[in-house]
Order: structure tokens, then sequence, then C-alpha cells
């Protein structure tokens, strides 16, 4: 990297959005960095089964291919993490904590990351049978004892999604929020059981045996599926003037996935598109193109 060069454009985050848009760029032999802080959702999932082509793979592989194909393509990749993003007339400012790189384009795929209760051994069987997302593992409960915990309505509105789809053994714990007594008898009608307490571990060495709440009563269950929504891994886009959703404050964007502010992209989570894997690099490929062509006539 040259000190003071403008890229084309700098994606923030090594996500399957980020990578999919370096893939296309990259193509189009444009100067690309993407600026990773690590870690990252994907990278947590075991078992991705609904990505084309991929009868199952894991999040750390999905995203390790990903990255060496993006750098097959001359794309540069550098382990830091964004603090700040400023624009100018011309171009952006991408802040890390000791440098600063400018970029005519810049696409976000910083992504979000679960908000997890604090249970004793959760993190041994994340992604394994304690599982956070419907649409990602809702499958992988098929016809097992299935508890559902979280916080709030939705959470009620959950297990029955989940009793249609996927098992009828389920029990919901709720979370520090009591279920209105309407839903209580729709519960007892759908064989739904629900437990009052606080689930505080989970019982079971190779595989989930039961959940312990703070009642000292051991659940049985065989998955667990989690409902605590989710953290936005947005803080460096403090600075800018960007549109959100006053529901789930994400950003919006438009059928390219380009943000209120001219030049910037926003694919993954964090725009107001569902969350998938597969979904986000196909929100990559959109921007990408989009900016390719628009950098075409800067």
């Amino acid at each position: 990297m040259v000190e003071n060069q403008v890229y084309d454009c700098i994606i923030i985050g090594a996500g399957p959005g980020g990578l999919q848009a370096a893939i296309y760029l990259g193509r189009y032999n444009r100067n690309i960095l993407i600026l990773d802080r690590g870690g990252g959702r994907t990278r947590h999932a075991r078992h991705i089964e609904n990505f084309l082509t991929q009868k199952s793979i894991s999040g750390k592989e999905l995203i390790e291919i990903g990255i060496e194909q993006a750098q097959n393509f001359n794309i540069h990749i550098q382990k830091m993490p964004v603090t700040k993003v400023l624009k100018n007339n011309y171009y952006f400012k991408v802040y890390t904590r000791d440098n600063k790189f400018l970029s005519k384009f810049v696409i976000v795929s910083s992504g979000v990351y679960d908000i997890l209760p604090p249970i004793e051994n959760l993190h041994k069987f994340l992604g394994v049978s304690f599982f956070t997302c419907i649409d990602c593992d809702g499958y992988r409960t098929t016809g097992k004892r299935l508890v559902i915990i979280g916080d709030s309505l939705k959470t009620v509105h959950l297990a029955f999604a989940m009793k249609e789809m996927f098992t009828k053994d389920i029990t919901l714990i709720p979370y520090h929020f009591e279920v209105p007594r309407e839903y209580e008898e729709e519960l007892r009608e759908k064989n739904i059981r629900l437990i009052i307490g606080e689930p505080i571990k989970i019982i079971g060495e190779e595989k989930i045996e039961a959940i312990e709440i703070n009642t000292g009563q051991l659940v049985e269950c065989e998955a667990i599926m989690s409902d605590f929504g989710y953290k936005l891994n947005d803080e460096f886009l403090s600075d800018l003037p960007l549109k959100r959703d006053k529901v789930s404050h994400k950003f919006i964007t438009n059928s390219n996935y380009e943000s209120s502010l001219n030049g910037m992209y926003i694919v993954g989570p964090l725009n107001t598109g569902n969350d998938q894997a597969i979904i986000a690099a196909g929100e990559g490929a959109v921007a990408a193109i989009d900016i390719n062509k628009r950098l075409l006539e800067f």
C-alpha cells in the first residue's frame, strides 16, 4: 500500500457480502482494500447448509476460502478495526487506530453480533446445538426436544413457528418477561410447555442433555434456540448522516444497497434486508457491479 493513495473502494468487513463484492471488483481490476477487525458472526457458524453448491460448510471455512479467492484477484486485506469514517466533497476518509485511508467508494459489511444470555457452558454448544437464528439453524432442530429462551413477546411467536415447522416437543422459558395470559392459553392449546425461571447452566458433555434453571429444575432437551436479538457493529459510522429504519435502527439502502450517503454501500445484516450469508453475498455482488459502473464515469 502506498501512503495517501486513493483506493477505488474500501470494504469494511470480510464477511460474505464484503468478500463477494471484493471478488467482483478485483475481477474488474479495481484497486480495493478490505479492512477487517477479525471474528464475525459468520465465522461462528458451524454448519451452513443453505448456501448454493455447499451441502454443509462451516462459516470459518467459507470465509477463509473467500479471502483466498479475493486475494487471487489482487485484493489487499488488512486486519485492523475501523474506528471512524468521514467524507469530504471528493473522498471517504477511513480511519483505523494508526492509519487513515482514502477511497472513492466504501462498502460496509461489518455485520452484527448476537446478544447471548449469561448461561454456563453456552459457548461449548454454540452453533452445534445452541442456536440463535431460525432461518440459519431451525432445520437442525427437526424432531428434537427443543427449549426456546428469550426476553420478549417475539420469543412466544418464535415458539409457535418452530412448532409448526420443525418439532412438536417444545418448552418455552421466558427470560425476565411475563407471557400475557392470552398467550399462555394459546401455548397450552398448542401443547407447548411453559416454564418460569432463569436458565443458568447447560448440562451435557458431548451433547446437550438438559438446561438448569435457577429454581434447581432440570429441563431435558437436545437443542436450544435463543432469542435475545443482536447488536449492530456500526459505532464507526456515528459521524455520518445515514438514514435508519425507525423500528430496527438498521440502515436504509436503495436497490443497489447504496445508503443515504452518496458513495457508501451497506450490505449484509446492517441493512433492512434479511440476514443470511448467501443473501449478503448477493448484495455484495450487486453493490460491486453498481460501483464499477460509477467508477467508469468518475
